[in-house]
Order: structure tokens, then sequence, then C-alpha cells
């Protein structure tokens, strides 16, 4: 008996090791279909003849495909499993970022660009999930892993993308191919993890139905949009305003670069935090006063290049929200069902926001009014952020005679003290 359990808990450990790895590797090529075709746009638009309205849906099409196939990531995920989906997400995204390295027309561009685009939304509802299954007690952890890969990913591709592209003799084919080995190469542990797929069961009150009537899933999804917003609109517009305020297009790219590359350090630290606290709203009221604090200081239009450091430390919101998503759950079914919510709702939200400030700054030739529409945003996000960052979860608000404090079971106590270890918490499992 003592051998058989010794065995169960090697497999169990080794498995929980691959899925490491293989959350790691994933999260690396989550954004590289959006970030790695930014810097080469003007080249692939002249080359493939796109108009403004094709140029203008590819940089709309992230937010509408990751809102759009989240939200079928629940019930694909039921029907054929956590790890199979994985792996054909990232299949997906790893042939749709190589057909469209090789094509020579636009529609073809674009339909392969939802293609990859899809394969990152399912990835993006998943892994939350497969942190919530595989390292219940670790969770804060293994968010800080996963939010720091992806966060080096986007930089990744965004900063590398252009200097291949030169390489590369000005091809921009071989630039944009380039993150398809990336995507190839990171579903090989998921390959390997084909045949551990665990059981799967549908949580009780986590329908879609239900889901759209629970206050703390709109509080999520709100506060994941709001501060998806923001970040769309920073990324989008920074440069034009640096640049309206005498800085050069390098100087302007040099900035945007650091502005990005924040979101290293502030994901590695802001999971674990947030999983130590007894609930989040100090964090969320931090992050809301540096946006607020930084927006003040770029209307100035003087050092900059600090307001929008404190900016993006504001921006540790993405981060906190992913986190939020397995804090404010107490399986993996409702975490996967509250991701696939709070994400799809969010980035329709988010979608809005650098087309409402650029018509706003045409509209009014500055910058005032658009920083006005940031500060209601930076207010929305506060509300429901103090809502979503109680101690309060998901499954409560369905279930008959719980409150919303309801004290966390075991899986939350281990979350939150951290005292108990992976492979004992696989051991009580088995």
């Amino acid at each position: 008996m003592t051998a058989v359990v010794a065995r169960r808990g090697r497999r169990t450990g080794s498995v929980a090791w691959l899925v490491g790895l293989g959350i790691v590797l994933a999260a690396l090529n989550l954004r590289t279909a959006v970030t790695s075709v930014g810097p080469v746009l003007d080249q692939v638009s002249a080359a493939l003849g796109m108009s403004g309205v094709a140029s203008g849906l590819l940089t709309t099409l992230p937010v509408l495909c990751f809102a759009l196939f989240g939200a079928m990531t629940p019930a694909l995920s039921h029907r054929v499993g956590e790890h199979r989906l994985l792996l054909a997400g990232l299949v997906l995204l790893g042939a749709g970022l190589w057909i469209r390295s090789v094509v020579g027309s636009s529609g073809v561009f674009l339909a392969a660009s939802v293609l990859a685009l899809s394969g990152g939304a399912i990835g993006n509802v998943l892994i939350p999930t497969l942190i919530k299954r595989h390292f219940p007690s670790r969770s804060g952890l293994m968010t800080t892993v996963y939010s720091t890969a992806m966060a080096a990913g986007t930089m990744l591709a965004a900063a590398a993308t252009v200097p291949i592209q030169r390489a590369a003799g000005g091809n921009w084919h071989v630039a944009l191919g380039v993150w398809a080995a990336l995507a190839a190469v990171s579903a090989i542990p998921w390959l390997a993890l084909l045949r551990s797929e665990p059981e799967r069961h549908r949580a009780r009150g986590t329908g879609p139905g239900e889901l759209v009537r629970s206050r703390l899933a709109w509080a999520i999804a709100t506060y994941f949009g709001t501060q998806s917003l923001i970040a769309y609109v920073m990324f989008g517009w920074l440069p034009q305003l640096l640049q309206d305020n005498g800085y050069t297009s390098g100087q302007a790219g040099t900035l945007l670069a650091v502005f990005t590359g924040l979101g290293i350090p502030i994901s590695m630290l802001v999971p674990s935090i947030a999983t130590r606290m007894a609930d989040q709203r100090l964090l969320v009221a931090a992050f809301c006063g540096a946006y607020v604090i930084g927006f003040a200081g770029l209307m100035t239009g003087r050092a900059l290049w600090v307001w929008a450091v404190l900016v993006g430390v504001g921006m540790g919101s993405f981060p906190l929200a992913l986190a939020m998503l397995a804090l404010r759950t107490r399986t993996a079914e409702a975490t996967a069902a509250l991701s696939a919510f709070g994400q799809s709702a969010g980035y329709l939200i988010a979608g809005a926001g650098p087309l409402a400030v650029g018509v706003l700054y045409e509209l009014s030739g500055g910058w005032t009014v658009p920083f006005v529409l940031l500060f209601v945003v930076v207010g929305a996000q506060m509300v429901a952020g103090w809502y979503a960052g109680a101690s309060r979860y998901i499954e409560d608000e369905r279930r008959p005679g719980a409150h919303a404090e309801a004290a966390p079971d075991e899986g939350e106590r281990g979350i939150r003290t951290a005292c108990v270890s992976a492979g004992a918490s696989q051991a009580a499992r088995e």
C-alpha cells in the first residue's frame, strides 16, 4: 500500500511539473499574435494592399476574438478536456501565425489572424483553470509565473519583430513566421499530458445564465474590462501623446518599451501579494491611485516619463484581475466559468476604449477630453474592484442560505496560508 501511494505521489508530482512547464510556455505565446504585427503593420498593409478599414479591423480583432472564443471555452473544455483543448488552442495559434506569414492576400491574412487569436483566447480562459486545479495551494505563485511569462512574451514579440525583420533582409514574412515556431515548442508538454486528462464536472451556480445575474461576476468583468481598456489606450496612444509634447519617435518608442517592460516585475509581485491578503481592496485602491496621479501628471505635459512609469505601476491591476479569477472561486470548474465570463465581457468593454479616445482626440484637438474619459474609467474600476476585491466566492451567491463572506474551505485556506505543500495537497486529493 505504501509503495502504491509513493508511486502515485511521484506520478502526480511529475504531472504537476509538466503542467507548470506547459503553462509557462503557453503563456509566452498568448499575445504574440497581437504584438508581433504592430511593428511591421505598415509594411504588411502596403504589401497586401490593405485598406484603412482592413487595418482598423486588424487592430480590433484581438478584443473581439478574446471575447467570442473565450466565452465558448468552458463548454468546449467540458466536452474535450482541458489538456486536449489547450493543445488544440496552441495548434490553432501556431497554424494561424504560420499561415499569415506566407499569404499574399489581406482577406486570408485577417482570417489567419482570427485563427491565431482564437487559440490565444482559449489559453486566456484555460490557464487560470489549470492553475486552480493543479496548484490549489500555490495559486499565487503560479499566477505570478503565468502573468510574468505572458508579460515577457508580450514584450518579446513587440521588441524582437523588427530586429528579426532586419536580420532577414527586410522580409516581414520571416519576422512574423518566427512566432509560429515558438507556438510549436509550447505544444510539446501538452502532447505529453494528453493521457493525464483530469475528470470534468460542472460547477453548480456557474452556468452562463447564472453568471449574468451575479453581481460578483459583473464586478470582476468590469474590473477586468476597465483595466484592459486603459492598457489598450496606453499601448495605442502613448506614443502620440509623447510626440505631441516634443518627444521624437525614437524617444517615444523607447519610453513605450520601458512602459511595457514594467509589466514583468509587477507581474512577479502582485499575485503573490494578493493571495496573502485577507482581501484585495487595498491593492485595488493603490493601483487606481497610481492611475489618477499618473494621468494628472501626463496632462501637465512635463516630466512625462515619470508619470508614464506611474501609470505603468497602476497596470498592476492586470495580474491582480487574473489572481481574482482563482481567489473568488472554490473549484477549478467555477474558475473556468468565471474566467470565460469575466474575460469575454471585459474584452468587449475594453474594445471601445482606443476608438473612443481617438474620436475624442480628433474632435477636441487635444488630450484634456480623452483624459476626462480615462478618469471616469478609473472611477468605474475602483467601484467594481472594491466589490470584487472583498473575500467572497462566486458559488455562494447561488447557494441557498450561504453568505458572501463565507469562510473559505480547505482549498482556500491552503491558498491563504501557503502552509500546505503542493505535494501534500495532491496526496490528499488521491
